[in-house]
């Protein structure tokens, strides 16, 4: 009996290896348990769901749309938890859309904005404070090349409008090229740029040409990046007068459903387009900041240095806070006119943007993404060789796509199924987030304080709910 004992734990020493055996013959019989969290939550005493709801569709836009059948209040975070109305505790497995870098009220974000908040919330730029220069200084000496100069503006959407506006200054072209399944934000210019019709309204673009997007997964020619990019100087030559303003793209599809671009893509297409006269924008909204855990800044897996770098979401961990860098030539052609953003660099905004970047290198986000994240995709692709309905998983870090099918020959989108996994992976506990024209992929972008320990549940949970379909 030892002896077998001894074989048996020198065969599967590794827990990898049991977790693959274990999983092809056995199926998960009960719920996993949320992991343990040391934190109590405030009594709640505010408007419940079904109040909130009744009166958000009389009193808000009717285009707001939320997740879950019985939509969650959700009430109070600590850093990769949230708690509902009634003291629930979810694991946030989707960061508020990508957006809390460092955690739900990290106590050092908290205190830079309560301190600042306490002296002066308010001036705009027609004045002097220190807070906006020692967050631009800070955030500048992240950059590679001559990236060196800062417009601070409040999302993700502003930075691609002015990016944009700046390319076209700069340059003297019109004509912008984007992606096919990219997201760039929810204004009329930025969703020109867009190219998911779920977010696009009829209305007009303005010379922005969209090119197939060099997805290894659903992609017309695979993971071979040469063909994409020559479908790009294809279309310069064919549907523009051979000069262009510029090109835009995120390293990481993310509301497109986690799509890393094919490797190597970005370099082959920033020449062409700079041939073309153009610029190369890099969006890193979702992917920046060392989510990738691989590098600080998407763009730096595919070896490139773009002309103009937009970032939102985690530059703020929930602030509405985002920024345009790029280099002092470029930055130039806005000094024709006036231009102003009234709350760019606002104190408190620019305290909070100060105390996340002090925080992701404090804690050393950037390697615990990579550590976490090759874990949570590890264990993915175990549970892939398990349950036929994923179809793949993809990305890096923490920023982690899985996508649903009900044939994987076909890759025929699993909408249904997702829908009803999107629900139970709730019921368990797991907030998780939807992307992808069909909204069939799965996108796990947690906190960066996320750990092992919440991806195992995480892939339990999956397991699980997969399994009782």
């Amino acid at each position: 009996m030892n002896f077998t004992r001894s074989l048996w734990r020198r065969r599967f020493e590794s827990k990898t290896e049991l977790r693959r055996i274990l999983s092809r013959g056995l199926s998960v019989s009960s719920p996993p348990v949320l992991p343990p969290f040391d934190h109590q939550p405030a009594p709640y005493k505010k408007m419940m769901a079904d109040e909130i709801l009744r009166k958000r569709k009389e009193l808000l836009g009717p285009s707001l749309f939320y997740y879950y059948q019985k939509p969650l209040n959700i009430v109070e975070g600590r850093m990769q938890y949230l708690y509902d109305e009634s003291g629930k505790r979810y694991l946030d497995a989707f960061a508020g859309i990508v957006t809390v870098s460092c955690g739900h009220c990290h106590p050092d974000i908290v205190n830079a904005v309560v301190e600042q908040a306490k002296l002066l919330q308010h001036t705009t730029t027609i004045y002097l404070h220190h807070a906006i220069v020692e967050f631009a200084e800070a955030l500048t000496s992240k950059m590679p090349g001559n990236l060196k100069v800062v417009y601070f503006v409040n999302s993700g959407t502003e930075a691609n409008e002015l990016a944009t506006l700046m390319a076209r200054l700069y340059t003297g072209n019109l004509n912008m090229i984007a992606l096919r399944n990219a997201y760039h934000g929810g204004s009329a210019g930025a969703l020109g740029l867009t190219a998911l019709n779920t977010w696009k309204y009829p209305i007009p673009q303005g010379e922005i040409h969209h090119v197939i997007n060099p997805d290894p997964y659903r992609g017309v020619f695979g993971g071979d990046a040469t063909h994409y990019a020559k479908e790009v100087q294809d279309h310069i030559t064919y549907g523009t007068s051979g000069r262009v303003a510029g090109f835009i793209a995120e390293t990481f599809q993310g509301v497109g459903g986690t799509v890393e671009l094919a490797s190597g893509y970005l370099k082959l297409v920033y020449d062409i387009v700079r041939q073309a006269g153009g610029v190369c924008i890099a969006d890193e909204v979702q992917s920046g900041f060392g989510r990738t855990g691989s590098h600080y800044w998407g763009f730096e897996t595919q070896g490139v240095i773009p002309d103009i770098v937009t970032m939102a979401k985690g530059i703020g961990n929930g602030l509405p806070l985002g920024a345009v860098v790029t280099t002092p030539e470029i930055a130039q052609v806005m000094s024709q006119r006036i231009q102003l953003n009234t709350f760019g660099g606002n104190p408190v905004c620019s305290a909070g943007g100060l105390a996340v970047l002090k925080v992701l290198d404090k804690e050393e986000r950037q390697k615990h993404c990579a550590d976490v994240g090759c874990h949570l995709i590890e264990r993915l692709k175990e549970l892939q060789q398990k349950h036929e309905i994923i179809g793949d998983v993809r990305g890096r870090g923490l920023m982690i796509g899985v996508e649903l099918v009900t044939n994987r020959k076909d890759k025929t989108p699993a909408k249904a199924e997702t829908l009803l996994l999107h629900e139970r992976l709730k019921d368990l506990g797991v907030l998780i987030g939807k992307g992808g024209i069909h909204g069939n992929v799965f996108r796990l972008k947690p906190p960066m304080c996320f750990t092992k320990v919440d991806a195992d549940f995480t892939v339990d949970a999956l397991d699980y709910a997969i399994s009782g379909m």
